[in-house]
């Protein structure tokens, strides 16, 4: 899509901070991260999110856990752990519409991550 954020960082129109990137997937760093290692990890096809998911798309992300684990490796996060981040929708905070996944480390999260509104 050609308005689309993500698709302008995959094509190199907006310049990121490159984690990885094979033929399917692209990764990089949070311009605004929560932590110490907060990395996007987005397809090199357009998904708004998981609703937008097809028989056809679902294999593009067969994959999906195997590249996670890949990059929470590669960014020391084996051992302390991370918590794997992914919005859909407006209300859950989605603000680009191209699926995408936070891996976020490196620092001591709690649970429930947002405070309890009553």
């Amino acid at each position: 899509m050609k308005d689309c954020l993500f698709c302008k960082i995959i094509a190199g129109e907006i310049p990121s901070t490159k984690v990885y990137e094979d033929e399917h997937w692209f990764a990089f760093r949070d311009i605004s991260p929560c932590a110490p290692i907060h990395v996007l990890l987005i397809p090199k096809i357009h998904v708004k999110n998981i609703l937008d998911f097809t028989e056809e798309t679902s294999t593009y992300f067969s994959n999906f856990f195997l590249i996670v684990k890949k990059i929470a490796e590669q960014e020391g996060l084996e051992e302390s752990g991370f918590r794997l981040v992914m919005n859909t929708g407006e209300q859950s905070g989605q603000t680009v519409f191209h699926f995408h996944a936070h891996i976020i480390g490196g620092k001591e999260m709690g649970w429930p991550p947002f405070p309890v509104q009553e």
